[in-house]
């Protein structure tokens, strides 16, 4: 069972019922999956949907693009601090347009979660199988500039952020705060991984994230790996051999099965070019480029 249902049933959450009706993809994400958890960590749940056609299509429904009133398309559910059985969650669900998008953005958190170990699946549709399986397909080098960018705002955070609460003890307790610290380092490694491997394995560092939570680590040996990482990164990135941008037309062709899986043809909805138009064109163009000749 979707765990957003589980929670609506509960009577936790009220999320709009497409979503009850519409999630496809559905897992845990942050400590969990990067196997560092510990009692305390709240859980974080991230997934997607399909909503209704009329949504993703408005045309169906009668609009046209930039006349008149204008139907707010759903983009993103969220709800924070769900308490239940002692444990807190997160919950962050997409329209999947939207998740599409960022992940071929690689958005960090987005591919994530798509490379979540198989232990954090909560729910997944044979659709969500179908993103899974061919999860490689978003990663470009793009990821170098979003991951380095992420590290660099969580090394920034420890040094000029205001720790509360919680946060504040950990400041106290190892002179700066190491969430901050071991974010940073995993997000380096993932970095090097995707560009190195085309792959990502979220709990491959473990037990190095761990030593830093656990204060092993100081600030200094965290800007001083940072340094040394980003030299290396920059040269990795030069010489690897994935994808410079995303192949969009593949991911959008996923897309496209993703929907026609949900709901059916898709003909009303779409027009997909027809392979003997697109022979005509190409001849049309050969053609142009030898009259200019003439």
């Amino acid at each position: 069972m979707s765990y957003i249902k589980f929670l609506t049933d509960k009577k936790l959450i009220t999320p709009p019922n497409h979503i009850l009706t519409g999630v496809q993809y559905e897992c845990m994400m942050g400590s969990i999956a990067y196997a560092v958890a510990s009692d305390e960590s709240d859980i974080d749940i991230y997934g997607f949907s399909i909503p209704n056609k009329e949504m993703i299509f408005p045309h169906l429904r009668g609009e046209i693009l930039g006349f008149g009133n204008q139907t707010q398309r759903f983009e993103q559910y969220q709800q924070h601090h769900v308490d239940y059985e002692k444990k807190t969650y997160d919950l962050s669900i997409y329209s999947i347009i939207r998740y599409f998008q960022l992940c071929m953005d690689n958005n960090p958190n987005m591919i994530d979660s798509l490379f979540v170990p198989d232990r954090c699946v909560l729910f997944s549709t044979n659709i969500g199988k179908m993103v899974r399986e061919s999860r490689k397909l978003f990663l470009h080098k793009g990821s170098f500039f979003k991951l380095k960018g992420y590290a660099y705002s969580q090394i920034h955070k420890i040094k000029t952020k205001n720790p509360e609460g919680k946060r504040k003890e950990i400041v106290e307790k190892y002179g700066f705060d190491v969430k901050f610290g071991y974010h940073t380092i995993r997000l380096l490694n993932q970095c090097e991984q995707i560009l190195m491997e085309h792959d990502l394995d979220l709990e491959r560092n473990r037990e190095q994230l761990k030593s830093i939570r656990r204060g092993d680590w100081t600030l200094k040996d965290i800007d001083d790996y940072f340094k040394a990482k980003e030299a290396e990164l920059e040269k990795l990135y030069i010489n690897s051999t994935l994808r410079h941008s995303p192949d969009e037309q593949a991911i959008k062709q996923l897309l496209i099965n993703c929907l026609e899986e949900h709901f059916g043809n898709l003909n009303n909805c779409i027009i997909l070019p027809d392979n003997t138009q697109n022979l005509i064109s190409d001849i049309d163009n050969i053609l142009n480029k030898f009259r200019r000749f003439r």
